[in-house]
């Protein structure tokens, strides 16, 4: 029925939506648990249908909504108003958006907290529970938990009440490819604002996990946890247990407390890659002092180590070359958040399809599925805020990012896909002083929270302090892009913003072309209204002779040891993408492939590595 439901809206838009969206808000959209990899048995899905009132002059506070027992309107949660999927599809500026809903507490999770947990909402959410405020979070695409225990007891009910403000135009606050005007246009589209992820309960002890840092060290054959919990108690105990299937591996006991460490070793480790996307099953039980279980969660981990070394990007120790495709993560029907599990699953598989190896997850914090998909398909991934929208020389919008950055750090930091951090994209208002700073304070940030993966300070040159060197270059001629992209001794390696001295030299970390291609693929009839890089081209045996020839010019340049093709999909009305915007296919899959394959995932005979 599910699948049913969504292909009709597809195939009928959004005026059909609001008739049939109770169908969809009985069967529950988006019931898949949303933290995979760090999951409970009991839990409480609040996705469906929630009351919202639009607050365009934000006198709400002053009119009491906060303890509104109810709306006038009607949306589909998790979708955004602006998306067709929500029921609404209000695509003007939204300052300010409530939304309401009961919340019901199970009887049976009495003795235990309640934890109310949002995925995302874009941008700064206040919560109330029976007219009194609890907390306001700020954040684009980072989630955050609510311990709403002394406000809502077991077995009872309580009004859930949520102001979300949203200040896109102020510069002060991530926005991502969000556009800053009325319409989209160019490169950037539809806005979101409000509640675009899952929104859910879940009861845990006082003395339950509150979040684990897995190392995988697959040169020492171990696995490396740090714990921590939501309250410390010494008499009690954290055990790890580490199975391959239903073999257990390794198994740890410690005190339950954030002090602790678990070794657990794992000989002859199967190893996780693109090609071999092996991933161990992880358990965590937390017990009393009487030694009762308190806590379960259940969990997984790819053994596999990134570092660079002498200008490589190195996979479990060897040079490995990454093929990636660049994915912005919108939807026709749903804007940043996908219609289905099975839509974000389903964009992997496209993009492995025609050859990439791994995507960079442009200018949006993916949802956990996302990584959860890529983890288990075998996808590299690129971790990547919405960093657009801010201004780079303002202390406020650094303030914003780095709190936000760091949510996002601890959150995906386990995912064995996610392989370098880039938080910046094309700062071209960058200027001399708070940007330098700011750069200095995320990378140094970066590494402290996570210190097992490089870090691609700003994609598209502007680096400051960087462990991955990275270019954007959309030149179509072969012969040209081979010249900008040789290393000959004495010349200046390529810049995207040379005249900026101010910024940093190039040090022979490993070099990027972290975006090229974007060929356009447009229709006759529609060239008035889309756009790709460069002119238009005619024939099908002219784009693929065009792109081979990009993708032998990338050959012909040793230093170059990774590189991003734009992009996986149309997007409103950018269309270079290899796929339309619903996905249906543009080419010949294989024909791709031969194309983007050419270079072999796995680095043979490297020549600075000894």
């Amino acid at each position: 029925m599910k699948r049913f439901f969504l292909l009709f809206v597809l195939l009928f838009g959004a005026a059909q939506l609001a008739w049939f969206r109770p169908a969809y808000a009985s069967g529950l959209p988006r019931p898949e648990y949303p933290r995979p990899q760090f999951q409970r048995a009991e839990w409480q899905n609040l996705n469906g249908t929630w009351t919202y009132a639009f607050d365009f002059s934000q006198s709400g506070d002053e009119k009491d909504w906060a303890k509104s027992q109810g709306f006038d309107g009607k949306i589909l949660v998790p979708f955004c108003p602006e998306s067709s999927l929500s029921g609404i599809g209000f695509t003007d500026f939204i300052p300010c958006i409530w939304y309401q809903r009961p919340i019901s507490v199970p009887a049976g999770w009495a003795g235990r907290r309640t934890l109310l947990h949002f995925g995302a909402v874009d941008y700064e959410a206040s919560i109330f529970i029976n007219g009194k405020f609890i907390q306001t979070h700020f954040g684009t695409g980072s989630s955050f938990e609510l311990d709403i225990t002394p406000y809502v007891q077991a077995g009872q009910t309580a009004n859930l009440v949520v102001r979300v403000r949203d200040d896109l135009r102020a510069s002060h606050q991530p926005g991502g490819k969000q556009s800053k005007s009325l319409h989209s246009q160019g490169c950037l589209y539809t806005r979101t604002t409000g509640i675009w992820q899952t929104v859910w309960m879940e009861p845990v002890a006082p003395t339950a996990l509150r979040r684990v840092f897995a190392i995988p060290d697959i040169d020492q054959q171990q696995l490396v946890v740090r714990p921590e919990f939501y309250q410390a108690d010494n008499g009690a105990t954290l055990t790890a247990q580490l199975f391959d299937g239903k073999r257990l591996v390794a198994t740890a006991t410690v005190p339950a407390t954030d002090a602790s460490t678990l070794v657990l070793p794992v000989k002859k480790a199967k190893l996780w890659s693109p090609e071999s996307p092996f991933l161990y099953d992880l358990r965590y039980t937390v017990r009393d002092a009487q030694g009762q279980v308190v806590d379960e969660v259940t969990s997984y981990v790819g053994m596999r180590k990134v570092h660079v070394q002498d200008g490589y990007f190195c996979l479990n120790n060897q040079p490995y070359f990454q093929r990636l495709v660049l994915d912005q993560g919108f939807y026709p029907d749903g804007i940043w958040t996908a219609p289905s599990d099975e839509a974000l699953r389903r964009d992997i598989e496209l993009a492995k399809a025609v050859g990439f190896n791994g995507a960079r997850l442009h200018q949006k914090a993916f949802e956990e599925r996302y990584y959860y998909w890529a983890d288990r398909l075998g996808y590299l991934t690129w971790g990547e805020q919405a960093s657009w929208g801010l201004d780079e020389n303002s202390d406020l919008s650094a303030r914003n990012f780095l709190s936000e950055w760091t949510e996002l750090l601890l959150r995906d930091r386990n995912h064995p896909s996610l392989v370098i951090w880039t938080p910046f994209n094309e700062t071209w208002g960058c200027r001399d002083g708070a940007y330098q700073r700011m750069m200095r304070d995320v990378y140094d940030l970066t590494h402290a929270v996570d210190p097992t993966r490089p870090v691609n300070d700003a994609s598209g040159d502007a680096h400051v302090k960087t462990d991955i060197w990275t270019v954007h270059d959309y030149e179509r001629d072969p012969e040209r892009l081979v010249k900008n992209h040789t290393f000959v001794g004495g010349r200046p390696v390529f810049r995207n913003q040379p005249d900026k001295k101010f910024l940093a030299e190039y040090e022979g970390q490993p070099y990027m072309l972290d975006e090229f291609g974007g060929l356009p693929w447009i229709p006759q009839e529609e060239r008035a209204t889309s756009w790709g890089y460069g002119g238009h081209i005619d024939t099908l045996d002219d784009f693929y002779q065009i792109l081979e020839r990009e993708v032998d010019a990338i050959i012909a340049c040793p230093h170059i040891v990774g590189y991003c093709y734009t992009q996986i999909t149309d997007v409103e009305q950018e269309k270079n993408g290899l796929y339309r915007y619903d996905r249906t296919p543009k080419f010949d899959a294989a024909r791709l492939k031969a194309i983007f394959s050419k270079i072999p995932s796995v680095i043979q005979n490297p020549t600075k590595l000894k």
